[in-house]
């Protein structure tokens, strides 16, 4: 049973990973998108859902919560038997790659400011609410 829990965080990782690298590459896509006039950069959906992922971080840093994925992962390698951080060598990579050791107001101003960043895009370039409709104010 040790081996599901390991497996189970290593999993837990690869998807904090991804949800970081949708949120941090997603803002420089969406920029991209809107500057070469690809549709998909203004998809409601997805940028709504973008905002929404950062907001999430954001009001997690405010109030000082420690992100949910990561108490999962921690519970699991507990249950694994594992010290945390100590899997195999992708997860210990993602894991270098994902946490540093900095003081938590650090972590709450990098979010906050790239949530205001996420904010500002979408409303310069706002999402098209209907396929195909551009609004009258969208010059970009």
């Amino acid at each position: 049973m040790p081996l599901f829990y390991r497996l189970a965080a290593d999993a837990i990782v690869l998807l904090h990973m991804t949800y970081v690298l949708v949120v941090v590459l997603g803002l420089p896509a969406i920029w991209l998108g809107i500057l070469f006039r690809q549709p998909w950069a203004r998809n409601v959906w997805w940028r709504c859902g973008h905002l929404s992922m950062i907001l999430i971080v954001v009001a997690e840093a405010w109030a000082g919560i420690t992100c949910p994925l990561t108490t999962w992962e921690h519970q699991l390698r507990e249950l694994a038997q594992q010290e945390a951080y100590s899997g195999d060598f992708i997860a210990n990579l993602v894991h270098d790659w994902l946490f540093y050791d900095l003081p938590p107001w650090v972590f709450t101003a990098i979010y906050s400011t790239f949530g205001l960043l996420v904010l500002v895009s979408f409303l310069v370039a706002p999402p098209h609410w209907r396929p195909g409709a551009q609004p009258a104010s969208a010059k970009l």
